[in-house]
């Protein structure tokens, strides 16, 4: 009797009961950029839940997602790079690829100079997620919200380890675009405008964020004799931004201090957002479950800088948005580069706080880089849990980190993101130490490297002074690319240049034109990646970029997607008879701001034949360009 006593009392301390295992809750927001709460130093939103619970977590200054959802998501589930479990950009709506189907094919048509591979639509029913570890060592597991991993039934969350599922699809964003009915059905085909999956309709106008937080209230409380873990992946703060409406007013007449942010829609939907998490917390807290639970609050990309602004007043959901916020993008990630979609860190970095009572300090920071594919081996080694002998992980647990015992030891962190429209190839980067470097697939051997404790904006390129540097971080990156068995983008070996239309010799075709028609004048425009780069090579403000507008007739706007470090005067010239005669020329003069991105309108109310447009710009990087007539075709260039 007393040995059986001392071995029952031996299984106890080796298999932990479910009582002493900690519950878990991973709160993920959808768009939420790392600027985009007062904790983490926004003075225009407010997030009273959100900064609450950063008394009591420890928030990373260094984390990272991948630029789009549906990746960030399956390293969540997998402890993988997006590299290894080939989820690439977001996806995760669309029709599952066939069993023996290519990803990177061999050829292309002759006129795409890349080789691109192509997104998993699915999360691999042999992935052993997270939610199955978790379920293998006795808890219960919900997965509410947003999915994006998979469009039809052998892909969803109910596959891969949850008990409970509050989700349907397809499901890029919300069902009812955020307000009940919300339309969806429990069987059938998904896609169009069929939702099929578990949501079921609420009151009419019931707000699909708070039914979140409701759905997981009834998890909680149905849950609470033994371990769980809660994933709610919130649909707020995703297109198409519905909102509510007497919150957006509250909101309107703010002023943001810093004069960052100021778009009362986004700060309506953090609000929604904030009071979902701060229900959950509270039903921890009554239900006396916060001591035991391991709580995770994150995003699942940078915030999104780019929709609402170039294509002014031609969907009705934009003259809504107009209603309240103008041309106005979704938030700014200042001093951050960029946003949503990039590699650049406005598109990447993103908050992120950790509480477990009693065992991560509270009110504490970090600066350890960590990123999705790291939560699911820190939350297994907290829980005391073993790693799926089967399962490859690339995450590395920080557990350490979160209890004060340690630091994360690793060389270097990757962010993978091949894609860059039809006919344009993504890039790479590496993260060691201070140092980032980045490399432009579409441009063989361009790259950009940045100190991001100096530079956190991301405006000094140290490739030529740092070429060491340089060397050694390349290495890492095509270390990572074999290790992972990324199909990432080639030369296309077929690719025959677009001849243009004045061959240099007779016969010889030359490379297409990179510049799409425009010509540089007193500067130097370069374009890498989307972005075109424009210098000036003589004196300040006299550079400028032509175009010969054929028969497009005034009066009518340019639209410029512009950034500069410096800012200064600009102005639109048209000369109707040609560039070098000035008679009929007609200035439009404009201000660029220095700092972040900013979408110019330059309106040239002057009738008639448009002829040659010049637009003067300070040194500056312009992502699009439109010329728009108010009768007529617009022209529009994404570089």
């Amino acid at each position: 009797m007393i040995r059986l006593a001392l071995l029952l009392s031996l299984l106890a301390l080796l298999h932990p009961s479910h009582a002493a295992q900690p519950n878990v809750v991973l709160f993920l927001v959808d768009d939420m950029g790392w600027m985009d709460s007062g904790v983490y130093g926004s003075k225009y939103y407010e997030t009273p839940n959100m900064d609450r619970f950063a008394k009591r977590a420890m928030r990373f200054t260094n984390a990272y997602s991948q630029p789009l959802c549906s990746p960030t998501r399956a390293s969540i589930l997998s402890g993988q790079y997006t590299a290894r479990h080939g989820i690439t950009t977001a996806s995760g709506h669309q029709p599952p690829q066939p069993a023996g189907h290519v990803f990177l094919k061999k050829d292309a048509a002759a006129n795409a100079p890349m080789l691109l591979p192509e997104s998993k639509n699915y999360l691999e029913p042999s992935q052993i997620t997270l939610a199955e570890t978790l379920k293998g060592a006795g808890y219960r597991t919900a997965h509410i919200g947003k999915w994006h991993l998979g469009l039809t039934q052998p892909h969803w969350p109910e596959q891969q380890g949850f008990d409970v599922a509050f989700h349907c699809h397809p499901d890029p964003g919300p069902p009812g675009e955020y307000f009940s009915p919300y339309g969806v059905v429990a069987e059938g085909r998904p896609g169009g405008k069929v939702k099929v999956g578990a949501i079921t309709d609420g009151p009419a106008g019931e707000y699909i964020v708070d039914r979140q937080a409701q759905e997981a209230v009834k998890f909680i409380q149905a849950s609470k004799g033994g371990p769980f873990f809660l994933n709610l992946w919130c649909y707020g703060v995703h297109g198409p931004w519905g909102h509510k409406e007497e919150y957006t007013k509250a909101f309107a007449s703010k002023k943001d201090p810093t004069g960052r942010q100021g778009n009362p829609i986004m700060a309506s939907m953090l609000k929604s957002v904030d009071e979902c998490f701060g229900r959950i917390l509270d039903e921890l807290d009554q239900n006396g479950l916060t001591e035991n639970t391991i709580i995770i609050f994150t995003s699942d990309n940078g915030g999104n800088v780019h929709s609402n602004t170039i294509e002014e007043g031609k969907k009705s959901a934009n003259e809504a948005w107009q209603k309240w916020a103008g041309l106005q993008p979704p938030t700014m990630n200042t001093p951050l580069r960029d946003g949503k979609g990039t590699l650049y860190e406005g598109g990447t970095r993103v908050p992120m706080m950790w509480s477990w009572a009693g065992k991560i300090a509270p009110g504490g920071t970090s600066e350890t880089v960590v990123g999705p594919i790291d939560i699911y081996p820190t939350v297994i080694d907290l829980a005391g849990i073993a790693k799926p002998a089967e399962q490859v992980f690339d995450g590395v647990s920080y557990a350490k980190v979160l209890k004060g015992q340690g630091n994360l030891e690793r060389q270097a962190y990757f962010n993978y993101h091949p894609h860059a429209g039809a006919h344009r190839a993504g890039g790479v980067w590496v993260r060691s130490g201070d140092f980032k470097l980045l490399r432009w697939f579409g441009n063989p051997g361009s790259s950009e490297l940045y100190n991001l404790r100096e530079d956190l904006s991301e405006a000094n390129d140290l490739t030529a002074k740092m070429p060491e540097k340089v060397k050694e971080l390349e290495a890492l990156i095509d270390g990572f690319l074999k290790d992972t068995g990324a199909t990432y983008p080639r030369p296309n070996p077929a690719y025959v240049p677009v001849a243009a239309k004045a061959p240099a010799r007779p016969g010889k075709g030359v490379a297409a034109d990179p510049l799409d028609g425009w010509k540089e004048r007193g500067c130097k425009a370069t374009p890498a990646d989307g972005i075109l780069t424009m210098k000036s090579t003589g004196k300040a403000g006299a550079g400028f970029l032509g175009h010969g507008m054929a028969k497009m007739q005034g009066p009518a706007t340019v639209k410029v997607r512009v950034r500069s470090a410096s800012g200064g005067a600009g102005k639109v010239d048209c000369f109707p008879k040609g560039a070098g005669d000035p008679e009929g020329m007609h200035s439009t003069p404009f201000e660029v701001k220095a700092g972040d991105w900013q979408e110019l309108s330059v309106s040239i109310k002057s009738a008639g034949l448009l002829g040659t447009l010049r637009l003067y710009l300070p040194d500056s990087e312009i992502d699009v360009i439109e010329v728009a007539p108010e009768k007529g075709k617009p022209q529009k260039w994404d570089f």
